[in-house]
């Protein structure tokens, strides 16, 4: 199972995430690239830490959406998101290839994450995206999204990802984060969660349902306070129960 983070959520001094204790326990790092969080600066230090630590490299695209950190609904033209996610996987791959690295896969983030796993023209536009910056990295996404299935048509490697720390609908969907609770606070019950998907491949809903839950990587939030901690005790519970945490990519 690959471990995952955001990573890189900061723009000039101020800072979100908790990027280098993070890259200690993770296996793959989503950067932000600008347009919900992050600056030239911020991607090339996470690069360079992720690279000299062996961590594979994300781009965690998003809407432009500086002021709502890519949480808000947008309506963006398809041509227009296909140059802007190519745009954000350029600007990343400059740090990333500096650094002795590369752009390994490609995550959504926020708003554009959850739009893509049903609406067809935008999961299209982002896959477009992809293949405009060139490259062929794999792309991240929720089973079962328009965006895997997009990604599959078009020759890429789609990647399933389960999330730690949010909670499900009964239909195998992230509870949107205006809900109550749609984020577990709980770290205990994180890291329960995080072991039954990895071993059992099931989690609970919030209705109660268990449903089932495929996934190559496992995701931890970096802007949930105390994240780096909270992964570290989801990797050593993870390596206690038989599960190899390794790179997707």
């Amino acid at each position: 199972m690959d471990l995952n983070a955001d990573l890189g959520e900061g723009f000039g001094r101020w800072t979100l995430t908790e990027d280098d204790a993070l890259l200690n326990c993770v296996t793959s790092a989503n950067v932000a690239c600008g347009f919900h969080a992050g600056d030239a600066s911020v991607m090339r230090r996470v690069c360079d830490t992720a690279a000299e630590r062996g961590v594979r490299i994300g781009a965690q695209v998003s809407y432009r959406d500086l002021a709502g950190f890519g949480r808000r609904a947008m309506d963006v033209p398809a041509d227009e998101l296909t140059a802007e996610i190519a745009y954000q996987i350029g600007a990343l791959r400059v740090f990333a290839e500096a650094a002795g690295s590369t752009v390994s896969y490609v995550k959504p983030h926020g708003a554009l994450y959850n739009r893509v796993v049903r609406d067809e023209e935008q999961a299209a536009a982002v896959v477009a995206g992809v293949l405009l910056a060139g490259g062929r990295p794999a792309v991240l996404g929720l089973p079962g999204s328009r965006l895997l299935a997009h990604a599959e048509a078009a020759g890429l490697t789609a990647v399933e990802e389960a999330f730690a720390d949010r909670a499900y609908t009964p239909q195998g969907t992230l509870v949107p984060r205006g809900e109550a609770g749609a984020v577990v606070h709980d770290p205990d019950e994180v890291v329960r969660r995080s072991v039954g998907m990895a071993v059992d491949g099931a989690v609970r809903a919030v209705d109660g349902s268990r449903i089932a839950v495929a996934a190559r990587s496992l995701c931890v939030h970096g802007d949930t306070p105390g994240a780096a901690a909270l992964a570290r005790r989801v990797r050593t519970a993870l390596e206690e129960a038989g599960v190899r945490v390794q790179a997707f990519a």
